[in-house]
């Protein structure tokens, strides 16, 4: 209530705490105006202290003639956009800015509801001076689960330290084509890797409090050529097997409560537009009760990139029609839909079903208690040691030794003089991913550097061995055809006893980076000249490890047979200096496994492991080499193991039982060693298709010298499903082939179980979605 509108002598239902969820949001719907209730499916994006910038695409079109904050917020307003993310701020003045918002909008509005402030947190909480963590491709390599739901709720704790409530994150697209800009933003090229590490991402972040968002559902990452934006051409089977379920899995075991739909078009529906994505998948099959809020402007996109609306208004009501709850990040189809309740051409019931939505979210997260307590405004440390501990850990977990001839790795204090060369090599931007607020926001403003304390990598191998000499050179330019620099590098490399050539991407929006969002590649080549830089470096007799820091994986096949030791890590964060350097020392284990192919050529692409034996016969049928240079979750460890045969209960399994399948594994060295056990399936015959391999469980070890452990897996026969037909998921009786792998193409040892029974049809929304692990 407000001096405006004085509040009744009796506390109204929805502000009774003790009254349940249902009646506290029917109580409120019942009292709001159709305006209202409009307000409440909207946003508003305060730039008022903003210099014009442009953030997201299309930010200055659609912002044109809006109306100010205080106009757009009479009738309340259902979120705050990017308060703390939009330009520099300290956590305090974030936190004033914030409750002054609140405020407005408490004062101005009827029944001066609060807002939900959301905030980007891919990478860690957008904001200045927060920790950045590793991207998600990183969280990929750590096959550890565990940890990133830690991370999850490191984030989701400083967001909500500062009052924000929801968090635009983590992204579940399915990696489909590595030219795609945003695949440093995947998880990786499984649907069960990214399923299992987004959804205990989800689980740490809704776990401190903050509506986790899934992005971006669904299809964006198959688009076609791997272009931002471009339309998505797959068929249902793929759909429903590969892209739907990471979502599924992070809404029924993580609970996350919103969704954020992908800007793409699926064989010419946009999903904005889809109400059999919008609300049969994910409200009738698997019972989602969240909200699905738009990406940043999908609902006028509906009208001018999509060309399935005539007005933006239309536009409005195919989102809304369709599933779609919240308009992100301002107000602009849902706020033209009142005069079209007023004449009928729009149910209001159709308004009120996204309202109960939002309003139930705003009661889970206390805003409609009448004592509300904003966030005090004494500086809240968003890089605490906690934090970076935490990034130290995913970094190191994530680092991942691709070949390592002759032993050249470990370091230790082998060489007296270390050359790093290469664009990357003394920039410690290239750490950080694209949604970093180092990258996202203070590219332009080069006074605030990058807002933390980030070491770079020839500053940390000069801590780690200090009777090292450390000497660097760029060698040629990241991203420009400039090869001047190539001769010194050569020169510096010729008089040192090893080289670490550091190549790769520096992310940046909209071609302003070599990857991330609308920094798409033409294809999988180093950019620029760094190929060329590493051919000259490779020429020059020296020992060469080949440091790959990138978004994406490139075809660095070329390089295997002549390198030394190649190592790859995805954009591995703040604390990524330290972690290499440690890494190429030797005090810690390679413990890293691809979460994506790396390939032996630019041809082929796209190109995924997780493909039918046609794809993979491609090298008998086409003069274009598919198979790749390290197969899907290959990695190396400095220790050694030995792994036992696979072993599996019981050869023949009801259709709905489990397969119970074991493999010891045991450290044979004088070190502690990292290592991922992998089980994988095929279904050799079957009424479709289906791959030559599909990971299906997988546990991360660590084995002190001499330990051995046990891993079982527990695979319920839904994790064979697969959909036929119309869309059909069933489980076909017959043989089917376990795999205990090291990668994908590294198989230690098989068995086959039969499934005995007819065939059975898998509910919707029911069926198992994981495997169960045992270590012993």
């Amino acid at each position: 209530m407000n001096a405006r509108h004085p509040a009744p002598e009796t506390t109204p239902i929805w502000a009774d705490a003790g009254r349940s969820v249902h009646d506290r949001v029917e109580g409120l719907l019942a009292e709001l105006t159709v305006a209202e209730k409009l307000a409440q499916l909207g946003s508003y994006w305060d730039d008022r202290r903003s210099t014009g910038e442009i953030i997201a695409p299309l930010q200055d079109v659609f912002q044109q003639g809006r109306p100010s904050f205080d106009e757009a917020v009479q009738d309340g307003i259902g979120h705050l956009t990017r308060v703390f993310g939009t330009r520099p701020t300290t956590a305090a003045g974030g936190v004033r800015a914030l409750n002054a918002a609140q405020h407005t909008v408490r004062s101005r509005s009827r029944w001066g509801i609060p807002a939900i402030a959301h905030e980007e947190c891919l990478t860690g909480f957008t904001t200045l001076g927060a920790t950045v963590y590793p991207s998600p491709l990183a969280w990929g390599a750590t096959f550890d689960p565990e940890v990133i739901e830690l991370v999850g709720a490191a984030i989701g704790a400083d967001m909500r330290s500062v009052g924000v409530h929801q968090g635009l994150a983590p992204v579940l697209d399915v990696a489909r084509d590595y030219r795609w800009g945003r695949l440093e933003e995947t998880i990786g090229e499984d649907p069960y890797l990214v399923g299992m590490i987004g959804t205990a991402y989800v689980r740490g972040m809704e776990s401190a409090g903050v509506v986790a968002t899934l992005k971006h559902f669904a299809g964006y990452a198959g688009s076609r050529g791997g272009r931002n934006h471009a339309p998505v051409a797959i068929g249902p089977r793929e759909l429903a097997d590969v892209v739907l379920p990471p979502f599924e899995m992070a809404i029924r075991l993580g609970g996350a409560r919103s969704v954020m739909n992908s800007y793409s078009e699926i064989d010419g529906m946009p999903v904005a537009a889809d109400a059999e994505l919008l609300t049969r998948v994910l409200r009738e099959e698997w019972g989602f009760e969240g909200t699905v809020v738009s990406d940043y402007w999908s609902v006028p996109f509906l009208k001018s990139k999509h060309g399935v609306a005539a007005t933006v208004a239309e536009a409005g009501v195919v989102a809304l029609r369709a599933g779609l709850d919240v308009e992100l990040p301002d107000t602009s189809g849902f706020g033209l839909l009142g005069p079209l309740v007023e004449d009928g051409r729009l149910d209001e019931a159709l308004v009120d079903r996204a309202v109960r939505r939002v309003l139930r979210q705003k009661v889970e997260l206390g805003l409609l208690d009448p004592q509300q307590e904003a966030p005090g405004t004494a500086d809240v440390d968003l890089d605490s040691d906690t934090n970076r501990s935490l990034a130290r850990q995913v970094a190191e977990e994530s680092i991942v030794l691709l070949e390592n001839r002759q032993d050249l790795l470990p370091l230790a204090d082998q060489p007296r003089r270390i050359a790093v060369i290469g664009p990357c090599a003394d920039d410690p931007r290239a750490f950080l991913g694209c949604y970093s607020y180092p990258i996202h926001v203070l590219a332009r403003h080069p006074e605030y550097g990058l807002g933390l304390e980030v070491d770079s990598l020839p500053e940390a191998l000069a801590s780690e061995l200090p009777a090292a000499e450390i000497v660097t050179a760029p060698g040629c330019p990241l991203a420009e055809p400039d090869r001047t620099g190539i001769a010194d590098a050569v020169s510096l490399a010729s008089s040192a006893d090893v080289v670490i050539a550091v190549v790769g991407d520096r992310a940046g929006m909209f071609g302003r980076g070599t990857s991330g969002e609308g920094s798409d590649a033409v294809d999988l080549n180093l950019p620029g000249v760094q190929g060329e830089l590493l051919d000259a470096l490779l020429d020059a007799g020296t020992p060469v490890v080949i440091l790959s820091l990138s978004g994406r994986p490139y075809a660095l096949g070329r390089y295997r047979d002549r390198a030394g030791a190649l190592v790859q890590a995805f954009m591995p964060g703040v604390e990524a200096a330290g972690a290499l350097a440690r890494m190429l020392s030797g005090r810690i284990d390679a413990g890293g496994r691809l979460p994506v192919e790396i390939p032996a050529s630019t041809g082929g692409a796209p190109h995924t492991y997780l493909g039918p034996a046609l794809q993979h016969d491609g090298d008998r049928i086409s003069n274009v080499r598919v198979a790749p240079a390290f197969p899907f979750g290959h990695g190396l460890s400095y220790g050694s193991t030995h792994w036992e045969p696979l072993v599996v209960e019981d050869r023949e399994i009801p259709m709905d039982g489990t397969v119970r399948a074991s493999v010891t594994v045991r450290n044979t060295g004088d070190r502690l060693a990292c290592d991922v056990v992998q089980l994988y399936a095929h279904d050799p015959v079957a009424s479709v298709t289906r791959p030559v391999r599909e990971l299906v469980g997988f546990q991360r070890l660590r084995l002190d010298p001499g330990a051995s452990k046990t891993v079982t897996f527990a695979v319920h026969t839904d994790r064979l499903s697969f959909t036929r037909g119309r869309a059909e998921r069933v489980v076909e009786p017959g043989a089917v082939e376990f795999f205990a792998a090291r990668s994908s193409l590294e198989v230690v040892s098989s068995e086959v179980v039969e499934l005995v029974g007819p065939t059975r049809c898998v509910a919707p929304g029911q069926r198992v979605l994981t495997t169960e692990v045992e270590i012993v």
